[in-house]
């Protein structure tokens, strides 16, 4: 098999598979459009008879869709950059400062990783009720602001940059906070955006916490507040699927604004430790 030939199957392949993987996103868009009793029939139709772009205006009349978007944008953007500061500084530590046990209390930072969330849901909510953080935000923020998965991701970033960079640094007079801002982060550049494109995502998704800890429409986030397109007359499909439409738009938007360091963060950070 020619190397053109093995190019051309990849190609193919790589095709195919985002092909399938676009079919659920292309199948949201053509329901939002669609009637009321299109959208509710028992033979389902995905393709729109006649299209309905007043869905969108009644999607944002029905519930506070605006607000829910600036909380998203509120909670997902304040525990990202949270995360990423915790993270960066927690990762240094790791990779280069020498102290007794470090390799002993990294592995067991690590082994948080395998602690579902639902069992520290109870735990977190009881604590920050006692603090009264319920439906505040920093109730909802700062429990989410810590990550062993960042601190891993950064120390295996931080761990392929040579230590002479740093020493050279130190020799012309910078301390370590100063070669830790001034060389290290710099080129971690790409690492550190590959954490906060996962983080935010992740937290522009997330249902369980917000769910749990937030009461009103002031700290309601949109993965909540589309529960409002349910009562007990049944989904409102055709508006359901247009309010998700619409809270897509912004990931997709990041995510090809950050695409370039996001690609080169996934090949440097996770198999360019030493």
């Amino acid at each position: 098999m020619t190397t053109e030939l093995t190019r051309k199957l990849v190609v193919f392949a790589c095709f195919l598979v985002t092909a399938v993987t676009l079919i659920p996103v292309v199948m949201m868009v053509l329901v939002a459009f669609q009637s009321d009793a299109e959208s509710m029939a028992a033979t389902p139709s995905f393709w729109p008879t006649s299209w309905h772009p007043e869905n969108l205006e009644r999607a944002f009349d029905l519930v506070p869709l605006g607000q829910y978007l600036l909380n998203t944008v509120i909670f997902a953007g304040g525990t990202t950059l949270l995360e990423t500061a915790t993270a960066a500084l927690a990762a240094y530590a790791f990779a280069r400062l020498e102290f007794r046990g470090r390799g002993v209390l990294f592995g067991i930072y690590l082994a948080t990783l395998m602690i579902p969330t639902q069992v520290t849901l109870i735990p977190q909510f009881a604590l920050v009720a006692k603090l009264q953080g319920i439906d505040t935000w920093a109730g909802m923020i700062i429990p989410h602001a810590f990550t062993a998965l960042g601190v891993f991701l950064l120390r295996q970033f931080f761990l392929g940059i040579p230590r002479d960079y740093e020493e050279a640094a130190r020799i012309d007079g910078a301390n370590r906070w100063q070669a830790f801002t001034r060389i290290i982060l710099p080129l971690a550049v790409p690492a550190i955006a590959t954490l906060a494109v996962f983080k935010f995502i992740g937290q522009w998704n997330n249902l369980l916490w917000p769910l749990v800890i937030s009461n009103t429409d002031a700290t309601r986030t949109i993965p909540v507040g589309l529960q409002a397109f349910q009562d007990t007359h049944g989904t409102q499909w055709n508006l359901l699927l247009m309010a998700a439409t619409v809270t897509t738009v912004p990931l997709i938007v990041i995510f090809f604004l950050t695409q370039r360091w996001f690609v080169r963060g996934i090949t440097m950070s996770g198999f360019g430790g030493r």
